[in-house]
């Protein structure tokens, strides 16, 4: 897995903020619905060590972070 992947859940104001800060910053990323897809949320899980917190973001197949505190 290469590039940025933020797997999201719908309705997270979080999410929408991570998405924001990373399309304002022209990163491109795949964005992962880890609620409706359960192939999705296993992965996340194991990224973020079964923290259901979301987003999840992984860079470069590495967590990069779990939630959002407006930095990327």
């Amino acid at each position: 897995m290469a590039g940025v992947v933020i797997y999201t859940k719908p309705g997270c104001p979080h999410c929408a903020k991570a998405k924001s800060w990373y399309t304002s910053q022209g990163i491109s990323f795949e964005e992962r619905n880890a609620q409706e897809n359960p192939q999705w949320r296993r992965e996340m899980l194991g990224y973020s060590d079964n923290d259901p917190t979301v987003p999840v973001i992984v860079v470069d197949g590495r967590l990069k972070q779990i939630g959002w505190e407006g930095r990327g």
